[in-house]
């Protein structure tokens, strides 16, 4: 895929994300439980993702791979998204949905800049320049206007 193609998915799935928090935030207001709408939406998610491989993967790692695998590997993502979506759930009635992603994409980008900087989790290394401290600056003016 050309870049312009991958840039217009990763703005589509911001919107995904805003769509998807708000109907399971509602979802959770209904239940009265957020971790009820979280558990919907992650058993959802398991089985969507279930088919999804089933249907595209074609050859499965060997045993010999999987056991290469450090444990912390196999149960960090899925920690961090419970919490990631419990919390989003559990705040989006309470400050508003805009208030929330914007301050979720606040950190996100915070955090994407310096994990990029430094090359954590084995990803392509991205300096921090000027012209990306210029832009999260701005990116921070822009969260705290949308706050006041």
């Amino acid at each position: 895929m050309n870049n312009p193609t991958l840039l217009l998915l990763s703005f589509s799935v911001g919107i995904m994300v805003v769509i998807q928090g708000g109907v399971n935030a509602r979802l959770g207001i209904l239940l009265n439980n957020s971790l009820l709408a979280t558990s919907t939406a992650l058993t959802m998610s398991a089985s969507f993702t279930l088919i999804a491989v089933l249907v595209t993967v074609r050859q499965f790692p060997s045993m010999h791979q999987l056991r290469e695998i450090p444990i912390y590997m196999w149960i960090t993502g899925g920690v961090l998204s419970f919490l990631a979506v419990t919390l989003f759930y559990y705040i989006i009635p309470r400050l508003g949905i805009s208030t929330a992603v914007t301050f979720g994409l606040a950190g996100q980008l915070i955090f994407a800049a310096i994990a990029g900087h430094f090359g954590w989790f084995n990803m392509p290394m991205e300096p921090i320049t000027m012209k990306k401290i210029a832009g999260l600056v701005v990116m921070i003016s822009g969260v705290i206007l949308i706050k006041s």
